[in-house]
């Protein structure tokens, strides 16, 4: 596991991806946090209302593809900040690997990191759900700097 990837989700967007079955689907998130150190802990927030929140509720894992300042505005289009029960979102998607846990996560120059974990505990907030997890597996995919959503208003947005 690289460790250092944990700099790199300081800040920054996010394609959270879940799996049930034989179905893979993800998102765009924000909200993704170093809770602690020994053991390695991560927290996510995510919208009930995305059908990823429904996939990680029920298996219990997730991976988080950390985005770079090369991420492409088709990304973001093409993932979204919400995830639907009828659209395949990995679906003719180039760059996607499956990690150890089983879930796909993007690879390639829109990347510069991955992190796989597994729901330990759950906070309901209301609309969101927060999920604490501790890591499983991550790996530094590139040194471009993370995108932050101040970034991705100024360069990638059209």
């Amino acid at each position: 596991m690289d460790t250092q990837v944990m700099f790199q989700i300081s800040y920054g967007l996010f394609v959270l991806t879940a799996r049930e079955g034989e179905k893979d689907n993800g998102c765009i998130i924000n909200t993704l946090q170093q809770v602690t150190d020994t053991p390695l802990r991560v927290a996510i927030t995510v919208n009930k209302r995305n059908y990823t929140h429904d996939m990680i509720l029920h298996t219990g894992v997730f991976n988080v593809s950390i985005l770079s300042e090369q991420a492409s505005f088709g990304t973001f289009r093409h993932f979204g900040f919400q995830s639907g029960r009828d659209t395949d979102k990995m679906k003719d998607y180039m760059g996607l690997r499956r990690a150890e846990n089983g879930v796909m996560y993007l690879a390639g120059r829109d990347t510069n990191g991955y992190l796989s974990a597994r729901v330990f505990d759950t906070v309901d907030l209301g609309t969101h759900t927060m999920f604490l997890a501790d890591v499983t597996g991550a790996e530094r995919l590139s040194d471009v700097p993370s995108c932050t959503y101040n970034y991705y208003q100024s360069h990638i947005k059209p």
